[in-house]
């Protein structure tokens, strides 16, 4: 068995451990979920999560290994998210993988949360081939990023202000629908019609790759008000079949215009949006009218999890990228940057492949 790497995911509100051996196959993925602590506050309130954390990640951790039929003693290297996420609950993952590579003497992997979605998809397919154009689409983050190879990643396009998750969440607490609110619209859409409200589409000036949801988001809330009063009935499911089409039709032609402008023929989807029903289909079918291939992970490698996290991992082992004890949390790392403090020798010698 090649390299086997127990990897650690406490970004925001899911605890989560997996083991994976050689990048690819997947031994155990453990996700707890916080859903139903936070559903009563309408979001993640970040030091209830800590604190959860805490409480849930040796169980998780033993449940990965069990699951794994493995021990401790069976690993060749640690791996943790260190950024981007909520600073306090990126901080109880990646002490607990400092412990655990200190106490066996194993090399420490720092990944980039938004690196670790990306590479979910090569939990999919590990051949993939270079160059890739990846969407990432999740409640904080909606970027378009073009990997020209292991490690390389260029952001061509971000969003300027709401990301396309959060822009979902906050439509669905518009709607009286809940938390969380991507899913929840995602349901409800399928009972609706897409063309019943004419809802704008932002696609910034020409040539931009950039995104933007704010104003949709505005044009839901004045829709509301409108209808009010005029004392109008509200169809939810119109309504919300409507604004989830607004969001994908952006996400869809930007996506492949960048993958038109920059010769791509293998497009990723990535990021807890990328479970939306909508998104991926209409992804898929717009692609293949171009003859390109569409790249798209089961819906539990897109929600925050370790699995993908190890795979990430996998490719910065086999380059001996790793990190040094003194590894912090960074909240706001940027995809492609490393901040690490202090040196690393790798004592323990694993398999290369």
């Amino acid at each position: 068995m090649s390299a086997v790497i127990l990897a650690l995911e406490t970004s925001c509100d899911e605890t989560s451990a997996a083991v994976v051996a050689g990048g690819r196959q997947v031994l155990s993925n453990i996700i707890s979920s916080q859903v139903e602590v936070h559903r009563k506050f309408g979001g993640v309130v970040p030091e209830v999560a800590s604190r959860k954390h805490l409480e849930l990640l040796n169980q998780v951790v033993a449940e990965a290994l069990g699951a794994a039929g493995l021990g401790f003693k069976d690993l060749d290297a640690v791996a943790v998210t260190y950024g981007p996420g909520l600073v306090g609950a990126l901080l109880v993952g990646v002490s607990a993988a400092k412990a655990i590579a200190y106490g066996l003497d194993l090399p420490l992997v720092g990944v980039n949360h938004l690196e670790g979605h990306i590479y979910a998809n090569f939990l999919v397919d590990p051949a993939l081939d270079f160059p890739l154009l990846c969407l990432v689409v999740s409640g904080g983050h909606t970027d378009l990023v073009l990997v020209k190879g292991h490690g390389s990643f260029q952001v061509v396009g971000r969003t300027r202000d709401d990301a396309a998750g959060e822009a979902f969440d906050k439509a669905a607490r518009t709607l009286g629908l809940g938390y969380p609110g991507g899913p929840l619209i995602d349901r409800l859409s399928r009972q609706g019609n897409p063309a019943a409200v004419n809802l704008p589409r932002a696609y910034l000036e020409e040539g931009s790759f950039d995104f933007s949801f704010s104003g949709l988001k505005s044009a839901l809330i004045n829709w509301l008000h409108r209808a009010g009063r005029l004392g109008g009935d509200v169809n939810k499911a119109d309504l919300a079949a409507s604004f989830q089409k607004a969001v994908v039709d952006v996400l869809v032609d930007k996506t492949l215009a960048a993958a038109r402008e920059n010769g791509v023929t293998t497009i990723l989807l990535a990021g807890g949006v990328a479970a939306n029903a909508c998104l991926r289909a209409e992804l898929a079918r717009r692609a293949e009218e171009e003859c390109r291939r569409v790249i798209i992970p089961p819906p539990v490698l897109c929600t925050d999890n370790a699995a993908m996290v190890a795979c990430a991992a996998y490719y910065r082992f086999l380059r001996g990228a790793f990190a040094p004890l003194t590894l912090n949390a960074v909240p706001d790392l940027k995809l492609g940057e490393d901040r690490y403090e202090g040196s690393f020798v790798r004592k323990k010698t694993g398999p290369t492949s």
